[in-house]
């Protein structure tokens, strides 16, 4: 029987039940190892299932005609190859016209891959890629557990900042001072004069006064002081003798000014070295009343918002902070392009020890969890659908034959055994049906 607009070649195949769909007429997509062993693999099971229908044909021919038990045989491989062929006709059916002929209801994946992409899109959606399945999944990886391990390996850490930091020095030197002017002026610089700084100032000034962190700063200025102020004699000299009284001797000036040098100096040595000194407790004091002022006082809150409005509407102020960020900037990416530098030594160390940390507290990783959780359940909750569109996307994009051979490629081999279980229950049920007969 001649098949309309089919090669003899794939006629014969699909009358005998072996041809695969893929190898399609003209030049196809190229498949990689795993698909050649599916492919390999569905022709396997399709020539064991083709071997039980050709044996199930020979043993009907062999005991055709004849009486007693080989009647018995003889119904049974002809109900094993009703089965086979009606097993087969189904399975192909999913995949294309059985003999070429457009029988209605078969093809029916290149006839409605569509819908059925929609379908699969939908199945995927609701019961895969929901937020408790993913929360599920994540909590049972242990993700920041691993991570932690890893990065807790000296290897793994210095790993990661020798591959990252001329990523991050290019990054870097790729962002152009233009750019940064532009940044500054449309947005942070706005954004800062609309925001008031008093209360944040004096929050902030009052944590420092709080941990006794301004200390060491004092420290610093008030040494420096003194060594200005010992070996400025002549300065300060000059400065207070511009002040005496033209009608008082000079020689009286010389030794009030001396002396009033010794005092300073020694004043400021009493500074420097008791840390309770009324200066520094004054100073204190100053600093809390400032700290108090600008969260409470609405003068002073109100001259920090002019001042800080002043200095920002300074047309040197972006100039500076370009200039300064360059400096900045360039300073990072020497230190980060230095293989044997301070910098990369000390990423290392952070990432080991935070990895550490990580491996070892379970209180931190339990947050870590949850956070991750959270945040992917979220992503997952608000795009979850649009995510799972890439299934429909692609369906779309194949024709019907593409669809056809790429499914069957995947899940044709687990459809032979619907042939071989057609051909065992059919012959069964045969032989049940021909016993049930010969005993009524």
């Amino acid at each position: 029987m001649a098949l309309p607009d089919r090669p003899a070649a794939r006629q014969a195949e699909d009358v005998m039940g072996q041809g695969d769909g893929l190898s399609a007429p003209g030049p196809g997509p190229i498949l990689g190892e795993a698909d050649q062993a599916r492919r390999r693999g569905l022709r396997q099971m399709r020539a064991i299932a083709l071997s039980m229908l050709v044996l199930a044909a020979v043993v009907f021919v062999l005991t055709h005609g004849r009486g007693g038990a080989w009647g018995y045989v003889n119904a049974a491989a002809e109900a094993a190859m009703v089965g086979a062929v009606a097993d087969w006709f189904a399975v192909t059916a999913l995949f294309r016209h059985p003999l070429g002929i457009p029988v209605p209801h078969t093809a029916i994946i290149p006839e409605r891959k569509d819908s059925i992409g929609r379908s699969l899109e939908d199945f995927v959606t609701d019961n895969f890629l929901t937020a408790e399945n993913v929360q599920m999944r994540l909590a049972a990886a242990q993700v920041p557990l691993r991570i932690g391990g890893w990065l807790a390996d000296a290897g793994n850490s210095e790993r990661v900042v020798r591959e990252s930091a001329p990523a991050l020095a290019r990054g870097l030197q790729s962002v152009e001072d233009k750019e940064v002017a532009d940044l500054l002026e449309r947005i942070v610089l706005p954004r800062l004069a609309r925001e008031p700084i008093a209360p944040l100032g004096g929050h902030v000034l009052e944590g420092i006064l709080q941990d006794r962190s301004h200390v060491g700063l004092v420290d610093l200025a008030i040494r420096e002081i003194y060594v200005w102020v010992q070996d400025n004699e002549e300065t300060i000299t000059s400065i207070i003798g511009a002040r005496a009284p033209w009608w008082s001797p000079k020689w009286l000036d010389d030794t009030v000014i001396a002396r009033i040098h010794v005092e300073l100096l020694a004043w400021v040595k009493d500074v420097r070295d008791d840390p309770d000194h009324q200066m520094r407790q004054a100073l204190d004091h100053f600093l809390g009343q400032l700290a108090h002022d600008l969260q409470h006082d609405p003068s002073t809150m109100a001259k920090a918002e002019s001042l800080k409005e002043h200095i920002l509407a300074h047309p040197s102020v972006s100039s500076s902070l370009v200039s300064l960020w360059g400096s900045v900037r360039q300073a990072i990416v020497e230190a980060l392009l230095d293989e044997d530098g301070e910098l990369r030594a000390r990423l290392v160390r952070a990432l080991q020890d935070l990895g550490g940390r990580i491996a070892t507290d379970a209180e931190l990783r339990e947050s870590l969890d949850r956070r991750l959780g959270e945040i992917v359940g979220h992503v997952v909750t608000t795009y979850g659908h649009e995510i799972s569109t890439v299934i429909s996307q692609t369906i779309d994009r194949w024709d019907g034959d593409e669809a056809s051979r790429r499914i069957e490629l995947h899940v044709g081999r687990d459809l032979q055994f619907i042939r071989i279980n057609g051909t065992v229950v059919g012959g069964l049920v045969g032989l049940l049906i021909y016993t049930l007969a010969q005993l009524l």
